[in-house]
């Protein structure tokens, strides 16, 4: 679907061009057939067709290519920087002599976990939380029924 050639209207198509250029880091280690298949599993995240509550296809893009660049990093080996590197939070401790660091989220959701784990997945929980709000639909009230 998204890893294809042809566009689909109101879908975002993968760029690995594009994703690279945005997140350079993540290049080394992932190779455009991981990448375009990361980004097929952000859709299954954050949908990805006409009906997404991310109508507006450039801001749904930047949110698939955040989750699609969490993901590589999920995905890195250790020895590559995963698992660990690009560390989120702030500081809660630091030490010096056998290098320890402790970082700190605040209070966070079970939902939010996964997304805690890198930078990337952290800005994209951040930049849906409107979309974690319930939302009113406009319609007709009921009509009250009266038994006589």
């Amino acid at each position: 679907m998204s890893g294809s050639a042809t566009s689909q209207p109101g879908v975002v198509t993968f760029d690995y061009s594009t994703w690279s250029a945005l997140y350079p880091a993540l290049v080394p280690s992932t190779s455009q057939t991981q990448a375009t298949d990361y980004f097929d599993q952000a859709g299954d995240i954050l949908n990805n067709t006409p009906r997404s509550p991310v109508q507006n296809l450039g801001r749904r893009a930047r949110l698939l290519n955040l989750l699609t660049a969490h993901i590589a990093q999920l995905n890195l080996p250790a020895t590559a920087g995963g698992n660990g590197a690009g560390a989120v939070g702030r500081t809660a401790s630091a030490s010096r002599g056998s290098v320890s660091v402790s970082l700190d989220m605040g209070p966070v959701s079970q939902s939010a976990a996964w997304f805690m784990q890198t930078q990337y997945g952290a800005t994209f929980w951040q930049m849906t939380a409107s979309l974690r709000q319930m939302r009113f639909v406009p319609g007709r009230s009921p009509r009250a029924r009266i038994w006589p």
